[in-house]
């Protein structure tokens, strides 16, 4: 037997004996749907009345707020009656204040000059003398006296210092009801209704104007008067029978009622049990036709579960329609849950084989590059130290050769060997921009003013038709760089934009205080942003990626080093930041340096060169010179003993330290930073520090790896003035 029929013989056993069962429940659906239906009513009536009942609560509200009011306390009435103007409800709304006596004090809807009445027309003085005067009460419909509308006033007592001093009512249009009715949204054929103690009617679903203020039906009256809520058949005004459900409104004692046609209440059991009664054949036509149905959706998903096997099989993500059968759904989720697990998956390793792949590829650029900027600062840094001995040598020779010679055509030419050495000097600076940083050269700034200090430098270096703009932000804090490094970065990034903007375009330099967040790559904190854009032709992206390799240059032979941007990146590591580069062919390229914030206060001016002609400074004491270089130690030596020092010389540390260990009585130490030996300059400074504590110590250097960080010790960088150095050590043997 296959399994349609089997399906079938199922649906059948399960459905006739229901069937048999639904005849006999037809009858009993009908009662039970018309008690439910007055159940519900019920309920209804009694959620309305709570409505009512909120309503007048929120009146109420309003009147014990103004109650409260400090001008009422004050008898400031003029003011109470606006503060009363303001919180009524509606223009409709009239807020009365009344003396216990009953005469009104204020009425918000009379006229300033109108007068006032003298006598309540509300039933309110009945139900105080039925329930007193120190509740909240709400009378019963009647003619308000200047609008002639029907009104219904609500009324609180107001006590002062423990006596009752007046009391505070809303009168209030009883129309303003007529909306708690549409709210409800009753069915059409309904008709709800409000009715007063008096069985009046304030409020009604149809015709409510026609039908305010007119008494109930006298069926209605009887039922009121003996329950507080029920249920109750009658005739309404309109003659036709219906069935009434009434309910009281607490504290108020109005009622709330709800009649609805017999015929109507008849109708919706009739008519569920009918759709019952039609459901249960229709069921039973269609079961057979439905038996065959299911018959052939039982045998598809099973067919559908065997494609999906399949497509899992061959690796493909499993696309699989729910076919509402609940084990095989199961089953089938599960495997296309897998099919995307195992897609998604492959993809993941996929994506991270990828950026595996291009992170390696980037740390090996940044190795290589980094490899390329080391290598070439360990170059140019070794040729700037002897470089910069040599122009020590010829420095201090050339000065006191113009202290010893009279002869005006003997000073031409050594000014003219001055100058050839300050260009030299200014060609050590730019090797060194690769290398270490020199502490003798650092300076704390203002890198806004060290901007404006350059623009004449940049200006000078701009063809026609570019323009200059300079935007520095005010309050730009303190960085501490080799002013000079700083000077020629911005000077390589303005040849650059310089070169990209042959028709002419827009060079812009920023100077501006940002916060950078830490990466993995360098910490965060307050930085110091100088921006250089350009609106030059860009550069692609082949050309971006090898921009800040040493010497790559897309310039024709002759024209470009390939040294401007490693310069400026350089620089930017030097000074402990970063350098940002962005780049866009036909729009531009845009440089960002980020330099630290320092700390600390700006640094003054660097002292300039002697004066030619101005004569040695004198001094006295003895001198520890320790340096290596025999051309340095001949001059220096020279012009120390010529400014009146008594010069003691070391070639070494260790020569320089066993000296001191020995007694050698000296009044200061002037050594180079890189020599020979276990002893560099800046661990003799390091070990004076502790053996011979009171011991001055000066450091010279040409170019050094190392930080010279002792505390108190003063480093001159290499190519110095003999008579800078004559000072300095004359302040340091001078008796303190």
């Amino acid at each position: 037997m296959r399994i349609r029929t089997r399906l079938l013989i199922i649906i059948l056993a399960i459905l006739v004996p229901a069937f048999a069962a639904a005849a006999l429940a037809v009858g009993y659906v009908y009662v039970e749907e018309r008690r439910a239906q007055e159940n519900s009513v019920t309920e209804a009536v009694r959620a309305f009345a709570l409505l009512v009942q909120n309503d007048l609560q929120t009146r109420e509200g309003i009147l014990h707020a103004l109650a409260a009011s400090p001008a009422l306390a004050q008898g400031e009435l003029g003011e109470f009656s606006q503060h009363a103007r303001l919180l009524a409800p509606t223009r409709d709304s009239a807020i009365i204040l009344l003396e216990p006596t009953g005469r009104q004090l204020m009425n918000t809807r009379a006229a300033p000059d109108q007068a006032l009445p003298e006598r309540r027309r509300s039933n309110i003085q009945a139900l105080i003398a039925k329930y007193g005067p120190d509740r909240t009460l709400v009378s019963d419909l009647f003619p308000a006296p200047f609008s002639g509308q029907h009104d219904f006033v609500i009324q609180v007592p107001v006590r002062l210092g423990g006596q009752l001093r007046y009391f505070l009512s809303m009168s209030e249009d009883a129309g303003r009801l007529q909306h708690l009715l549409e709210i409800q949204r009753f069915p059409a054929d309904w008709q709800a209704v409000i009715v007063d103690r008096s069985n009046r009617i304030i409020a009604r679903t149809r015709e409510p104007e026609h039908f305010r203020g007119r008494t109930v039906s006298a069926e209605a009256q009887r039922q009121f008067a003996a329950r507080r809520e029920g249920i109750f058949n009658g005739t309404n005004l309109a003659g036709t029978p219906v069935q009434g459900f009434f309910g009281t409104v607490p504290d108020v004692d109005w009622k709330v009622m709800v009649t609805i046609p017999q015929a109507e209440l008849r109708r919706v059991p009739l008519h569920a049990a009918a759709f019952l009664a039609a459901m249960m054949a229709l069921l039973l036509a269609l079961a057979l036709a439905g038996a065959r149905w299911v018959g052939r959706r039982a045998i598809a998903p099973i067919e559908q579960l065997g494609r999906s096997a399949d497509d899992l099989g061959k690796g493909l993500e499993v696309a699989y329609a729910p076919q509402e059968v609940a084990e095989l759904d199961a089953v089938a989720q599960r495997m296309a849950d897998a099919s995307v697990e195992i897609r998604r998956a492959r993809h993941e390793m996929e994506g991270r084989v990828a950026e595996a792949v291009a992170a390696s590829e980037q740390a090996q650029r940044a190795l290589m590059h980094s490899q390329k900027l080391e290598a070439l600062g360990r170059l140019t840094g070794g040729i700037a130290h002897e470089f910069n001995n040599l122009l020590q040598t010829l420095t201090t020779a050339l000065q006191l050769a113009a202290l010893t010679s009279n002869q005006p055509k003997v000073q031409s030419l050594i000014d003219t060997c001055k100058r050839t050495v300050g260009r030299a000097n200014a060609l050590t600076t730019r090797l060194g921009s690769f290398g270490r940083l020199q502490d003798a050269r650092l300076l704390t700034v203002d890198p806004a003013e060290q901007v404006r200090n350059s623009l004449q430098l940049i200006r000078g270096v701009l063809r026609h038709g570019i323009t200059l703009d300079i935007d520095c932000e005010d309050g730009v804090w303190p960085v501490t760089i080799d002013p000079l490094q700083f000077d020629l970065a911005l000077l390589n990034l303005a040849i650059n934009a310089r070169d990209a903007m042959a028709d002419g375009g827009r060079l812009q330099i920023r100077v501006r205080n940002t916060k950078v967040e830490p990466t993995m790559e360098r910490t965060g904190g307050d930085y110091v942003v100088v921006t250089v854009a350009d609106s030059g032709s860009g550069m692609p992206p082949e050309v971006l990626a090898r921009a800040l390799d040493p010497f790559f240059t897309t310039k024709a032979p002759g024209e470009g080093t390939g040294l401007g941007l490693p310069q400026a990146y350089a620089f930017a590591n030097q000074s402990q930041g970063f350098l940002a580069l962005a780049s866009s062919v036909g729009v531009g390229t845009t440089i960002d340096l980020y330099l630290p914030r320092s700390v600390q206060p700006l640094s003054h001016s660097p002292a300039g060169a002697m004066d030619t002609g101005k004569a040695m400074p004198q001094a006295s004491g003895r001198v520890l010179f320790v340096e290596d270089d025999p051309l340095v130690r001949e001059a220096v030596v020279s012009g120390l003993e010529d400014a009146g020092f008594d010069v003691v010389v070391a070639t070494s540390g260790d020569q320089a330290l066993a000296m001191i260990e020995k007694g050698l009585d000296t009044e200061v130490v002037f050594s180079d930073i890189v020599m020979p030996g276990q002893v560099s300059g800046i661990d003799l400074a390091a070990l004076l520090r502790e053996r011979r504590p009171g011991l001055p110590v000066v450091l010279a250097t040409g170019y050094t790896d190392q930080r010279a960080v002792v505390p108190g010790v003063q480093v001159l960088a290499k190519p110095y003035e003999i008579g800078q150095l004559v000072e300095l050590l004359a302040g340091l043997t001078r008796p303190r």
